[in-house]
């Protein structure tokens, strides 16, 4: 199954929902050393699937390996789900190295995103159907795996004529970008709103949902050698401006000021001298949000920006929002509905990927952890 990171060590904030620690203990007392017993329920099936475990947090290359992984039976409130594509994202990285805010329990299967589709549903489960795609709807489910059994409570449906990375990559940075442009302003349009990090997934979420919207995107890259290249390619998804980092303190941002309003909204995603940049622009009683922190470097905030402009500086992070609201599903199924919506409409698309077999997981690792890769790498089953 989808190892549920609801019910790990380090979540505190609510009582488990089931007990992955007696899971665990049953996981690995092989019939038959090739195959692990990762279970949620008491009976065990003699089907299993393949699934990309690590015993150990590591080097993702090394502590990563492909196994034959037992599945249970199906409970009245269970779905079957054949895995159909995960991606392979930086927080599925960091958990594997140990280095992430939540940790599974161990052993553990990576992903924490992906579309599965439904094969068969217990005879208690109301809300799918066999045929159905569905994303998980927390992390830590597990994903980078062949198939799995999941209580129905721990996915929701997303529709099937959707592309296919698209709703792989759905859950993460499209929902991010959503809930940032939705949480922090009040954002009309017409108003404008700064972010670094612009060509990363969420960057790119934020753009279109934000042109979506008529809002402005006062995008901000590092310059590079394929400087021009870039920016053609964010303005073609409906970036307002692209600029370099070091033209924030230069004489053109105040040009571009001059036809664009000053911004409501900073998203930060990288940290250190680069968020203290977007800080300086902000309309007076403005946001700064802090979603990430590539550069390592810690959040400098001015005095001035402070006491001057009355900036609030916040933080956001999906898996809190998504637990925060799993008491009522209604806000996460009409932000899915809504997203689902733009890509159907073609006004939002998923950041450039590379389709990979399972089999080739050491190669799509090895490039997901590349510094300034261009492409996401995801698993296709």
């Amino acid at each position: 199954m989808w190892v549920p990171l609801h019910a790990v060590c380090l979540r505190s904030q609510r009582v488990c929902r089931r007990s992955v620690a007696a899971a665990v203990s049953q996981c690995f007392r092989h019939r038959d050393a090739s195959v692990s017993h990762f279970s949620h329920s008491a009976g065990l099936s003699a089907q299993t699937c393949k699934a990309l475990v690590y015993r150990t947090h590591g080097d993702p290359s090394r502590v990563v390996q492909l196994e034959g992984v037992e599945l249970p039976s199906l409970g009245a409130k269970d779905v079957l789900v054949k895995v159909l594509a995960a991606p392979i994202n930086p927080s599925d990285i960091n958990m594997i190295q140990g280095t992430y805010a939540i940790l599974p329990d161990l052993p553990a299967v990576g992903g924490n995103e992906g579309v599965a589709q439904v094969v068969e549903v217990g005879s208690q489960v109301k809300s799918l159907k066999t045929g159905d795609w569905v994303i998980p709807k927390d992390a830590g489910l597990g994903t980078w795996r062949t198939q799995a059994v999941l209580p129905e409570e721990d996915v929701i449906s997303v529709p099937n004529d959707i592309p296919l990375v698209s709703a792989a990559t759905l859950g993460v940075n499209p929902c991010t970008a959503f809930r940032m442009l939705s949480d922090f302003e009040d954002l009309k349009p017409g108003d404008s709103v700064i972010q670094n990090a612009a060509n990363s997934g969420v960057g790119q979420a934020v753009i279109q949902i934000a042109a979506a919207r008529g809002i402005n995107t006062i995008n901000v890259i590092r310059d590079r050698p394929e400087f021009t290249e870039l920016s053609d390619k964010l303005k073609a998804i409906g970036a307002s401006h692209v600029i370099k980092e070091e033209a924030l303190r230069k004489h053109e941002i105040k040009e571009l000021f001059k036809t664009c309003p000053k911004p409501k909204l900073a998203l930060n995603g990288v940290g250190g001298k680069s968020a203290t940049e977007l800080l300086r622009h902000l309309q007076i009683g403005g946001s700064m949000v802090t979603y990430g922190g590539m550069s390592k470097q810690p959040v400098t905030v001015p005095v001035s920006a402070l006491i001057f402009k009355d900036v609030k500086v916040r933080g956001f992070w999906v898996t809190k929002w998504k637990r925060d609201h799993s008491h009522d599903g209604r806000a996460f199924r009409a932000m899915l509905d809504e997203l689902c919506s733009l890509i159907k409409q073609g006004k939002l698309r998923a950041p450039a990927c590379t389709e990979v077999g399972l089999q080739q997981y050491h190669a799509a690792l090895d490039t997901a952890m590349q510094p300034f890769i261009s492409t996401k790498q995801v698993l296709v089953m």
